[in-house]
């Protein structure tokens, strides 16, 4: 990282002591991601030039980042950003599910971005019934998946302007696994996987858990307008030259952002350069709760890209069922790969998705519940929690939310003695950061969001401030 720009970054910290004021600054710049981690920090000459203090100030910094975690000091080599392994590591429950908990009366679950069923799913499966028996004299091993939600699913890609055969569609057991298998179709342990952070925490460990070796590339500034920040991604797509990139174009999770044409163009262009192959997640694309039209998907720029989606953000996280849409010479080893974890999908469950998708109806519905939903948590947390900032998404499930001081996950862990569970940044960041940050979906009934958005702001209210917090308030009122 060059001087200049740390010292941008830096800005006017609290000198009383100075050594103090910047080791808050710096750690609160590496908390929230926007000094990425791994990156090795300006020397302590080049410091002290750039901010105008002395070097013992600089090395004193230096040595308290590093005693709190958010350094390493690496001999002859000089010091990188880090994250304490307690926020690497942070929250399990954003990954897993919180288990005996959901027994448990008045928990309120904010973990995971999802909720009830959408209305109709009861009478698709009571249809997807009367249609089973006619299955029932098959094997019932449908690797490819079944023929007629193979049809409608490439239909809907017809639709949005894609031209899309049956053929490119597989049927697989979710969204997640639908990325594993493409994963394991187009690279091997070791391979590098470029992905966004922060993104999906799931996909994080699905790509790892092939062997991926992992390269960030950060987002734009969250409360920007830009979402993507396309000349780092294309930076860095030509240091790393990674095999696969995975990306959320469609209401970005956890940002919201909503990736528009020029960008994907851009953006393609960039991958074709240095041969990368896009895994393009749609899970979230159906969820636009505006009247804008949606941008092309993305595929439509990028030809040989690997798209997934899935019925669980859509219908029900009960619904096991989830498709790839790969180009047609790659099918088969989309097929192969596949058959190595699983024999098909569940055909009742993609009996009654086909129920679901063969009538549009639903969709309004569920886009005015989760538009209500959206509103009355932005509400909430406007009323009670006003310091906070958030952009409003125009779809998704889910509002990234940033904390003005303080560590998200230690607010998480004081929530979850009290019923409420929340994802903190570290979980969505490949390496740890954006610890200011959370992630709040509006999946859940409005009575739940605002109880939990209530009991938030109890529990902020009642913690001390940061020193540093302190002294630049108190700053600012004597200005």
């Amino acid at each position: 990282m060059a001087p200049d720009r740390l010292a941008t970054l830096v800005g006017d910290f609290p000198r009383t002591p100075a050594y103090r004021g910047l080791r808050q600054a710096l750690q609160e710049l590496i908390g929230d991601g926007r000094i990425p981690l791994g990156i090795r920090l300006p020397s302590e000459r080049a410091v002290t030039q750039a901010l105008g203090v002395s070097r013992n100030t600089v090395t004193r910094a230096y040595a308290d980042l590093v005693a709190a975690g958010f350094a390493t000091a690496r001999q002859g080599a000089g010091t990188y950003a880090a994250a304490p392994v307690d926020r690497r590591r942070a929250h399990d429950h954003a990954l897993h599910a919180v288990g005996k908990a959901h027994a448990m009366d008045g928990v309120i679950d904010l973990n995971c971005a999802a909720g009830g069923a959408t209305p109709g799913v009861a009478a698709a499966y009571a249809r997807a019934m009367t249609a089973l028996p006619a299955y029932l004299a098959s094997d019932g091993y449908l690797p490819s998946g079944l023929p007629a939600l193979r049809g409608l699913v490439a239909a809907d890609y017809v639709r949005r302007g894609l031209p899309t055969a049956p053929e490119q569609i597989v049927i697989t057991s979710g969204a997640l696994s639908a990325i594993a298998i493409v994963a394991r179709a187009l690279s091997r342990p070791g391979d590098r996987v470029m992905i966004e952070s922060p993104v999906y925490s799931n996909a994080i460990e699905a790509l790892r858990l092939g062997g991926a070796r992992l390269v960030s590339a950060p987002m734009a500034d969250p409360l920007g307008d830009d979402g993507w920040d396309v000349a780092a991604i294309e930076a860095t797509l030509r240091q790393t030259a990674p095999r696969l990139a995975y990306l959320i174009p469609d209401f970005q999770n956890p940002t919201g952002f909503l990736m528009h044409d020029a960008q994907r163009a851009r953006y393609a262009a960039a991958l074709h350069a240095t041969r990368t192959t896009a895994i393009v997640d749609e899970t979230l694309q159906s969820t636009c709760l505006s009247d804008a039209p949606m941008p092309a998907p993305f595929a439509t720029h990028s030809p040989g890209a690997y798209t997934v989606g899935g019925a669980s953000k859509l219908c029900w996280g009960g619904l096991r069922v989830g498709w790839i849409r790969a180009p047609r010479d790659a099918v088969d080893r989309i097929i192969a790969a596949r058959v190595q974890m699983d024999l098909g999908s569940s055909l009742f469950d993609q009996l009654v998705v086909a129920e679901m998708l063969g009538t549009d109806s639903f969709l309004a519905v569920r886009r005015d519940q989760l538009r209500q939903r959206r509103d009355a948590l932005a509400l909430a947390l406007r009323e009670h929690l006003p310091d906070w900032r958030f952009r409003l998404p125009d779809g998704g499930l889910t509002l990234w939310v940033r904390m003005p001081h303080g560590s998200a996950t230690q607010l998480a862990a004081d929530m979850e003695r009290q019923g409420i569970y929340l994802a903190p940044g570290p979980v969505f960041s490949v390496e740890g950061g954006s610890d200011s940050w959370l992630r709040i979906p509006y999946a859940k009934p409005e009575e739940q969001l605002v109880q939990a958005v209530r009991a938030m702001a109890a529990t902020w209210s009642a913690r001390p401030q940061d020193a540093g917090v302190q002294q630049r308030r108190t700053k600012r009122l004597i200005a």
